[in-house]
């Protein structure tokens, strides 16, 4: 475990000096500009996954994974219960680096925190720029959809599973793979959630895989992250 600590000029710097008002002003409405600076600290916990052949490699993929909702917290172990690390964990080896963070607890997903965290390993690691994934599922579904959409020139391929997002930015992913995953019986997030975002995707030229399990309520993760299918997916992908 690893924690990570990065400064981010994203925004607002507070000034204790006061504005003059001039008379004119008063009693209208006038437009005013804000140009300033906003400092934020990150401090993230997260699992790293390092090939066993990555001291041989020139350049390695790498795959961000994002958990759900009830893996939050400060315990690094309950990342371990679902999809990569847990596989992980179980033995299975994967040709690519894998982060997984957690996500701090009564908070969701911050994409601005997860871009300094890709950052960070793309500055200390040797990760193949061309060659970045991101999946996660239900709460890190979300994530994975709106982190895509916010920096899609930099990512090559997502897997987002029974997560939901926003059909206004979702063509910000034309120019990346999409495979979208969701169960048919989702009782907590509703399968319409990723259909209106495979459907808007779609009808903006995208490249979108969408699958259905018929039979399957929340968890549609299981039974997409023990298929070997989808790596060598995400694998056949690179930048655009």
């Amino acid at each position: 475990m690893k924690k990570l600590i990065a400064i981010l000029l994203i925004g607002l710097v507070w000034g204790c000096s006061s504005i003059p008002v001039e008379q004119k002003d008063m009693g209208r409405q006038s437009k005013q500009t804000l140009k300033a600076h906003y400092i934020k600290e990150v401090v993230l916990d997260y699992l790293l996954y390092l090939p066993k052949d990555y001291d041989v490699k020139a350049k390695v993929p790498l795959v961000l994974f994002l958990h759900g909702a009830g893996e939050r917290g400060n315990d690094i172990e309950k990342v371990k219960i679902h999809g990569l690390p847990k596989l992980i964990e179980a033995g299975k080896v994967f040709p690519f680096i894998v982060v997984s963070p957690q996500c701090p607890l009564d908070t969701r997903w911050e994409t601005k925190d997860l871009i300094a965290l890709i950052d960070y390993i793309v500055a200390n690691y040797k990760v193949d720029e061309d060659r970045i994934y991101v999946t996660g599922l239900s709460m890190g579904g979300n994530g994975s959809w709106r982190l895509a959409s916010e920096i899609p020139e930099r990512l090559a391929a997502v897997i987002p599973i029974c997560g939901w997002g926003d059909p206004f930015t979702v063509c910000n992913l034309k120019n990346m793979g999409v495979w979208a995953f969701h169960g048919a019986k989702d009782n907590v997030v509703p399968i319409s959630g990723t259909e209106e975002l495979v459907n808007r995707l779609k009808a903006c030229g995208g490249e979108v895989v969408f699958t259905s399990y018929p039979d399957a309520w929340h968890d549609s993760w299981t039974a997409t992250y023990e298929n070997d299918r989808i790596y060598d997916w995400l694998l056949s992908h690179k930048r655009k």
